[in-house]
């Protein structure tokens, strides 16, 4: 409704992890770094925490859109309360494999088999899992049986968990100690500053093609950040409705009342 009012290309404030609005601030740069690091060195196992709506889906999103398709392939599953034999179905279907077998002994086979023939092509198999604190115990551990896949030099399949704190918390169960052990690379993604969540806004207002128009008055900044407390996705939910509220209102300011309005739409 307000996107040609503003003269924007398209939506400024989706919740969709669009990679091309991700805003690198410190935290979201070193977590791309640590995942760029892990993945160039296949350090096996890799964990992404942090809070619901942090950014770590879009980060993540961004790592798979700069690796290079001609040496990596990748694997993303978006909804991991799978068995351990669905799982495996999962995977192989991800990566092209239609046939991939009946039993659980039958797809670690083909998966096995799968990887040494991309590692023979000089490709890497890169498995990312999204929301991996809704794992089963069961499932989890299978995971780890399948980082065993490997040859003598090298690890067959990279992994990245992305998860809420509730993965730190169960990967610290003694009955996981030997995935935690794996863990090559871990970081926890922290929520913005309000300087961070004031270049946040400006960044997605740039990125959707705004041209300095609508402008986010200081009071207003200040209010999205306490109500959000640097969320991200929250941020994007209240900068929304603020938005539509500016527009009502035909003006090129979005002040503090409009947040207040977008604060009690949202129920913040």
């Amino acid at each position: 409704m307000y996107q040609d009012y503003f003269g924007f290309s398209e939506m400024p404030f989706s919740i969709t992890p669009d990679p091309r609005f991700l805003y690198l601030s410190p935290a979201h740069t070193e977590a791309l770094q640590h995942l760029r690091y892990g993945v160039a060195e296949r350090k096996g196992f890799i964990v992404i925490s942090g809070e619901v709506g942090c950014g770590k889906t879009t980060v993540c999103r961004a790592l798979l859109a700069e690796l290079d398709s001609a040496r990596y392939d990748t694997a993303l599953i978006l909804n991991p309360r799978l068995s351990e034999t669905q799982l495996l179905k999962a995977i192989l279907n991800e990566l092209g494999e239609v046939n991939t077998g009946r039993t659980r002994v039958e797809m670690t086979s083909k998966l096995n088999a799968l990887l040494l023939d991309r590692v023979d092509k000089g490709r890497d198999v890169v498995l990312m899992i999204d929301e991996s604190q809704n794992m089963s115990f069961d499932t989890i551990e299978h995971l780890r049986m399948l980082s065993n896949l490997e040859t003598d030099t090298q690890k067959l399949l990279q992994i990245i968990l992305i998860g809420q704190p509730e993965l730190v918390a169960m990967l610290r169960q003694e009955r996981l100690r030997q995935l935690r052990q794996r863990v090559q690379v871990f970081c926890e993604l922290a929520p913005l500053g309000f300087e961070e969540t004031v270049c946040y806004i400006r960044h997605r207002l740039s990125v959707a093609g705004g041209k300095g128009r609508p402008r986010f008055s200081p009071r207003a900044c200040r209010s999205i950040f306490r109500a959000s407390k640097g969320i991200p996705r929250i941020i994007n939910q209240l900068c929304d409705k603020a938005l539509l509220a500016a527009y009502v209102r035909n003006a090129d300011t979005v002040n503090w009342w409009d947040v207040r309005r977008a604060k009690k739409e949202t129920r913040l």
